[in-house]
C-alpha cells in the first residue's frame, strides 16, 4: 500500500496491501547488514570512489520518457506480460513512440519471492511465463527500450520479491543479459546501510556490465540526492510517492520546484511518475500536472493503463508542444518567478533563446495571473510572439503576459522576441472583474467582465458574449461590442443573470466568449468558463451539514465524505464515523487541510458539532477545527489528537452569509489527520 499521505512520510515508503497499521517501515530502526555481507558478488577491488565518473555518457541527455505500471496496477494480477506487450504496441499505434516516449518499464512484483539456488532472480511464473528476456525482446522489436525495478534493500517495497542489497553485481549482470535499458532502484528494507554507499555500489555494478542502462535513484529525497547523485545516477526522486489526487500532485510540485539548479542533461530531478488518466483528477488538473512536470524538466513516465485510456488522456500525453518544453536540449528546469495567493509564474529557458512561461492557478476559483516578457528573461523588444501550447495558436504582446486562468488550470506559452510579431493577432485578455459568489436560485446577480488588448496593434470588431445553462437568464447591462480596441485599452461590460427558481444547488458555469479580428483579417475566438454556485439557504429548524450541499469543499486526502470517515483517496471508501470509541450516524469525514463552505444566507443562528480524529487512524494524527462566519473565526477546538475523545464545538453564526468549516494540521504534518465533523448541524 502507498503511504497514507505520501508526501508526509518521513521514514518509509509503504506499498503492501492491508490496514494502515500494517504498512511497512522501510528504513528506520533496522539492523545494519555487516559490511562484508553487503556485496558478496562484487569483484575484488578497492572501495568505490565517492566521485567516480557517471554512467556511460550520452544517456538521459533529456528527461527519460516512457511508461511504468505501478500507478495503475500496483501488484494486482493485471500486471503481466500481456499488459507490457500491449503498452509497447500502443506506443507505436497511438503515436507515443513518435512523440518521444521510449521506455516500457516494469515495477515491483515481477519476480518470485525467493532467489534460485544460484542466487539469481526468478521471473514470476504467473505474470511472466516466458521470462523477462522474452518481454524485453518484444519491446525492443518495436524500436523501444525496456526497464526493470528492484530495491536497494533485502526486499522490495511490496515485500513480494528479493531486493538487490548484497547482490548488486549479480543482479546487474542478470539485467544486462536480459537486455534491460533502465533500472529504477528503490529504497525499502535497506537495513540502515548508508544511502550513498548503496546507490554507488549499484552504479558501479551497472557500469561493470558494459551495457548502457539509465539509472533511476528512487530514495525519495530523504538524503538530498540532488546534492550528491549527479555522478551516481541519471535521475533521482526528490519526494515520496505521488498519488492520484490534486493535493498530492501540488505538494510534490512545491517540493521539487525549488531544486531547479540541480537539474541538467544526464542528471534530473524526478518528482515521480505521471498520474494522467488514472481517474482521480479532472482533465484540467491533469493538464496542470503534465504542464508543471514538463516545465520542471521532469522524467515523463506514463502511469496509466493505456489500454483503457480516453482520447483526452492521449491528447494530454501526446501534446508535442508541451513535450518539446520538457525535452528541450538546453536541459534547464523552470524557475519560479512568483507564487502569491495560489498564483504561480514559472519561466524555463529554451535552446535558441525562447522562454516557456507557465501561469498556474492552484486555487479553486479562476484567477488573473500576470508577468512580463522582461521578468521571464526575454530581451527588450518592440513585440513578442506568444505561442499558446495548449491551444496551438500564435498571438503577439507588447510585453505583458496575462490571463484569467481557470480553477486548478495552467496556461503554457512559448515566448519569443520575434521580429515577425506584427504578423500575429494581438493578445486580448478577458476575465471577470470580481467573483460572482453564491447566487440564490430565482434571484438576480451582477457580473462585470473586462476585455483588454495586450498587443501592439488594434483588435477589431470585438464582440463579448455571456451564456448560462439552459433556462438561466443572462443579459448585458452595458455595451458588448467595440469597433476597435486599441493597444492597452479595456472594454468593460456589466451583466445581470439569474438561475431559475428551483435550480438544484451546486456548481454551474457561465461561458464568456471573446471574438475579434486582427488588422490582417485573422479571426480569434476565446472562451472562458466562469464558475457560479447556485445555492439554497438551509430550511428553518435544525439541518445536518451532511444533508446540505456545500458551496465548495477542499480536502487534503480524497473527497469530503458524508456520514462516513474520509477513508482513502476515492469517494465512498470511508467507514462509520467513530471518535474515541463513540460512533456517530451523521457528520462529515474530512482530512487536514480541509475547507468546507456552506451558504447560510443570513438565516442561521448557530452551528455545532462533535469533532475529533477518527478512530480509523488508531492513536495517530493531530488536527485543529475552526468555524468561520463571513471571514470571522467564531470557534476553535484547539489541538486534538488520535488519543482524544470527541470535543463539542459551537458557534454563533447569526447574520452570516457563508460559514466555513476548516481543519488544520496540528503541527506535526498531515499524515493520518482524518478529521470528523460528527453530528454537525446548523440551527436556522
Amino acid at each position: 500500500m502507498r503511504p497514507h499521505f505520501p508526501l508526509t512520510r518521513r521514514r518509509a515508503r509503504r506499498r503492501m496491501a492491508g490496514a494502515l497499521s500494517a504498512a511497512l517501515v522501510c528504513t528506520a530502526g533496522l539492523t545494519a547488514v555487516p559490511a562484508a555481507a553487503r556485496t558478496p558478488d562484487a569483484p575484488a577491488r578497492g572501495p568505490a570512489a565517492p566521485h567516480a565518473p557517471r554512467l556511460p555518457d550520452g544517456l538521459a541527455k533529456t528527461p527519460p520518457m516512457g511508461f511504468n505500471n505501478w500507478n495503475s496496477t500496483h501488484c494486482r494480477a493485471e500486471f503481466n506480460e500481456a499488459m507490457i506487450k500491449g503498452i509497447a504496441d500502443l506506443f507505436v499505434e497511438k503515436g507515443l513512440k513518435a512523440a518521444g516516449y521510449e521506455y516500457v518499464n516494469l515495477d515491483d512484483c515481477w519476480a518470485e519471492s525467493e532467489r534460485d539456488a544460484n542466487g539469481k532472480l526468478v521471473p514470476n511464473a504467473t505474470r511472466f511465463p516466458n521470462g523477462i528476456k522474452a518481454v524485453a525482446d518484444y519491446v525492443h522489436s518495436k524500436g523501444l527500450k525496456f526497464g526493470i525495478y528492484t530495491s536497494a534493500g533485502t526486499r522490495t517495497c511490496a515485500q513480494a520479491m528479493p531486493g538487490a542489497l548484497g547482490h548488486e553485481y549479480s543482479d546487474a549482470r542478470q539485467f544486462a543479459d536480459w537486455g534491460v535499458d533502465y533500472l529504477k532502484y528503490d529504497n525499502c528494507n535497506n537495513q540502515g546501510v548508508d544511502a550513498k554507499q548503496r546507490y554507488i555500489t549499484m552504479r558501479d555494478a551497472l557500469k561493470a556490465t558494459g551495457r548502457p542502462i539509465v539509472y533511476s535513484i528512487c530514495e525519495w529525497g530523504e538524503n538530498k540526492p540532488w546534492e550528491w547523485a549527479a555522478d551516481v545516477g541519471h535521475l533521482w526522486r526528490t519526494t515520496g510517492d505521488i498519488s492520484d489526487v490534486w493535493e498530492s500532485m501540488v505538494t510534490i510540485f512545491k517540493a521539487n520546484a525549488p531544486l531547479a539548479r540541480y537539474a541538467g542533461p544526464g542528471h534530473w530531478n524526478d518528482p515521480d511518475m505521471l498520474e494522467v488518466g488514472n481517474g482521480g483528477m479532472t482533465d484540467t488538473e491533469y493538464r496542470s500536472h503534465f504542464s508543471l512536470w514538463s516545465m520542471m524538466a521532469a522524467p515523463l513516465l506514463i502511469g496509466t493503463d493505456l489500454r483503457k485510456a480516453t482520447p483526452a488522456t492521449y491528447e494530454i500525453l501526446g501534446n508535442r508542444e508541451i513535450l518539446a518544453v520538457d525535452q528541450d536540449a538546453l536541459g534547464k528546469q523552470a524557475e519560479v518567478l512568483a507564487s502569491e495567493g495560489g498564483r504561480w509564474v514559472l519561466s524555463k529557458p529554451l535552446a535558441g533563446g525562447d522562454r516557456a512561461v507557465a501561469l498556474f492557478n492552484e486555487t479553486d476559483r479562476p484567477q488573473r495571473i500576470a508577468t512580463t516578457a522582461k521578468d521571464a528573461g526575454l530581451p527588450q523588444a518592440s513585440g513578442y510572439r506568444l505561442r499558446d501550447l495548449w491551444k496551438h495558436r500564435d498571438t503577439h504582446t507588447g510585453g505583458e503576459i496575462a490571463a484569467t486562468v481557470p480553477a486548478r488550470g495552467t496556461l503554457v506559452y512559448r515566448v519569443s522576441a520575434d521580429r515577425q510579431w506584427p504578423h500575429y493577432p494581438p493578445t486580448v485578455e478577458t476575465g471577470t472583474a470580481r467573483d460572482p459568489g453564491p447566487v440564490e436560485a430565482g434571484t438576480e446577480a451582477r457580473l462585470g467582465t473586462l476585455t483588454r488588448n495586450l498587443g501592439q496593434t488594434p483588435a477589431l470588431d470585438v464582440k463579448i458574449g455571456l451564456k448560462g445553462p439552459q433556462g438561466w437568464r443572462v443579459e448585458p447591462v452595458t455595451p458588448t461590442e467595440a469597433a476597435a480596441l486599441p493597444p492597452g485599452k479595456t472594454l468593460a461590460t456589466a451583466w445581470k443573470f439569474a438561475p431559475p427558481a428551483g435550480t438544484k444547488p451546486g456548481a454551474y458555469e457561465l461561458t464568456l466568449t471573446t471574438d475579434y479580428r486582427s488588422t490582417r483579417g485573422q479571426r480569434v475566438t476565446d472562451t472562458l468558463a466562469v464558475p457560479v454556485h447556485a445555492v439554497v439557504p438551509p430550511p428553518a429548524g435544525t439541518s445536518y451539514a451532511s444533508d446540505l450541499t456545500p458551496v465548495t469543499a477542499t480536502n487534503g486526502w480524497g473527497p469530503v465524505e458524508r456520514d462516513t470517515s474520509v477513508g482513502g483517496p476515492q469517494a465512498g471508501d470511508g467507514g462509520p464515523l467513530r471518535i474515541g470509541g463513540v460512533p456517530f450516524a451523521k457528520g462529515l469525514g474530512a482530512h487536514a487541510p480541509s475547507d468546507i463552505t456552506y451558504y447560510t444566507g443570513g438565516r442561521c443562528s448557530s452551528f455545532g458539532a462533535q469533532v475529533g480524529v477518527d478512530d480509523e487512524t488508531g492513536d495517530r494524527g493531530s488536527v485543529t477545527f475552526e468555524v468561520w462566519a463571513d471571514g470571522r473565526r467564531v470557534a476553535d477546538s484547539g489541538k486534538l489528537t488520535g488519543t482524544d475523545p470527541a470535543k463539542a464545538v459551537s458557534a454563533s453564526v447569526a447574520g452570516a452569509s457563508t460559514v466555513r468549516l476548516v481543519v488544520l494540521d496540528g503541527g506535526d504534518g498531515v499524515q493520518y489527520d482524518h478529521a470528523d465533523w460528527a453530528d454537525a448541524k446548523f440551527g436556522c
